[in-house]
Parts: structure tokens; sequence; C-alpha cells
């Protein structure tokens, strides 16, 4: 009798797992992390995504904003989860920087996150406040060589494509600057333009509408190629500093153990959402270049990045650098 018992709890098991797993999905809305405060290149691409895909998929794509610690807050709630693929986050590099830059961080980029795709790629723009006297990046440079420790540079956070960047240019030019970390590029742009931080990359999104209106003054892109964006500022290579690139790209990634079926459906709708001319357009607008990535590519493309910016990091010994 215990034994027919146990097989009868087992059977209902399978049964209740198989109807589970054969839910259509998505049944209910989804939720897409962008671990920066708005006004920065994530938050736009993250809604122009989601817009898309809340067409697609008949749920509502709900945008969650959750800054903090340089994306760790957001890329972390991603992280734990249910692998069930309700809850996704569009994310830079930091993915990727973080976990080998600082201490005690949360995640394992390769472990803990499943890549559904890379969503696209952008330069960063080099801009200063106006009344700096810098009007190139050879003029910055010597600016900084001559004023050691008189200059601040904004970035999106610790860990963030921006603050990796204003590292890279301090190890280059050999010249003392101080980094100014904001809980997203938009506090970024409010203080670089009022003056409190003399200047910053960042994503062309945050930064464009301050070029446009004269508020900042835009010195370069870090791209190896100009960007359509801005394409009378020179690349920083052209401006004097040979193999100075800095792709900020963006890659949609969900909880480890994502099933193949939904893995395959969220990658299917990502593709067929960046393929729509309504988002075409949107992603031209800030310079980013769509990409629109498989999974295994996607996965391969985290892993080169993780393996890139390790040694970028140890190389540079920049562990805890802030």
């Amino acid at each position: 009798m215990m034994k027919m018992f146990r097989r009868a709890i087992g059977l209902a098991a399978i049964v209740v797992a198989t109807a589970a797993t054969a839910q259509p999905y998505p049944a209910k809305p989804l939720r897409l992390v962008l671990p920066y405060a708005p006004g920065g290149v994530v938050d736009f691409i993250g809604r122009t995504l989601g817009q898309r895909l809340s067409e697609q998929l008949g749920q509502p794509v709900v945008a969650d904003n959750r800054p903090g610690a340089g994306g760790i807050i957001g890329v972390e709630a991603t992280a734990k989860s249910a692998p069930d693929g309700y809850t996704l986050v569009l994310m830079d590099p930091a993915i990727v920087i973080n976990p080998v830059l600082q201490d005690g961080v949360p995640y394992d980029v390769i472990k803990d996150l499943q890549a559904v795709s890379i969503v696209g790629s952008s330069p960063l723009v080099l801009a200063s406040y106006p009344a700096l006297p810098v009007k190139s990046v050879a003029e910055l440079v010597a600016y900084a060589r001559a004023n050691p420790g008189k200059l601040n540079f904004a970035s999106a956070g610790i860990g963030t494509t921006p603050h990796m960047a204003g590292e890279l240019l301090k190890l280059r030019i050999g010249a003392q600057m101080a980094h100014v970390p904001y809980k997203g590029m938009g506090p970024a742009m409010a203080d670089l333009v009022s003056g409190r931080v003399q200047f910053s990359f960042g994503s062309i999104t945050a930064a464009l509408p301050f070029l446009q209106d004269g508020r900042l003054r835009g010195l370069a892109t870090t791209g190896a190629k100009r960007s359509g964006a801005l394409p009378d500022l020179p690349t920083v290579i052209e401006a004097g500093l040979p193999g100075f690139e800095v792709d900020l790209w963006l890659g949609l990634f969900g909880p480890t153990g994502l099933p193949p079926r939904v893995l395959a459906r969220l990658n299917a709708e990502t593709k067929k959402a960046i393929a729509h001319p309504d988002a075409r357009a949107a992603f031209a607008k800030v310079g980013v270049e769509p990409r629109a990535t498989g999974p295994e590519d996607a996965a391969a493309f985290v892993r080169a990045e993780n393996e890139k910016w390790t040694k970028v990091v140890r190389d540079a010994k920049l562990k805890g650098a802030s």
C-alpha cells in the first residue's frame, strides 16, 4: 500500500511538472531589469526593446530601473531570480568587468547568467565641460599632464565602461585624474554640465542633447570608426592615441537554467524586435549598431569579453580602483 501511495505521489509530481512545462510562454508580464538610472543608453535601448517585445509577445514587458553599484544590484536581482524567462536584464560590459574589478560581487557572469543575445554595440563619447580650456584630445592630454590631480572625470559607476575608459586614458597618458562614480550616466551628465566634474566618457544617448545645445563640448568617440550619430567628431585613435578602442556593447541575459524552448523564443523575438524599422531607427539615433546574435554566439562573446577585461584590469592593476 505504501509503495502504491509513493508511486501515486511520484506520478502526480510528474504530471504537475509536465503541465507547468507545457504552459504557453509567456503567460504573464515580463520584467526587464535596467541596472542604471534613466537617461543612459541601457535605459533607452532597454525601453525600445521592451516596447517591441511587448507588442510581439502579447504581454507587458515592464522596465525596472535598478541602479547602484555600477550595475551590480540589477544584475544580481536577475541572477537570483527564477529561471523561467520572466526576469531578464539588459547590461553593458560592466557585467563582466565588475567581478574582476571588485571583491565580493554576488554573481558569476559565466555560471549564474545565461546570454540570450548581444543586442548592439556603440562607442562612447569623450565630452568636456565647455569652460575647461581644451578643445581636442591632445589639449586634454596636455592639460591633464600639466595639472596633475586637478581633473575629475565622471562615470556611470565603478566598473562601468565609462569608468574603465577613463582609467585606461589615465594609464595611456600617465596623468593623475580623480574618478567620480554616479548611479548612471544621467546623474553624471548633470554634474558635468554644471562643472562639478570636468570630463567624462559617456554613452552617446546621455551626452547627445548636451552636445547639440552646446552645454558640453565633444572631443572624440571611442570606436574603431567614426560614429554615425556624431560624424564630425574624430575617434580617439584618430586624435592621437593608437589602439584606444572601447565598445559599449549591450547584452540581454537571464538567469542560468532557462528552459530551451523559452531561450529559443526569447532569442527569436529579440532578433525580430531589433530588425523592426522603428527599432533600428531608434538605435541609430543614439549611435547603437544592431547585432542580434544567437544564444551560442552571445555566450562565446561574453566569455571572450570576460577574458579580455580580466587581463586589462590585472595588467593595469586596477583592482579596487575608484
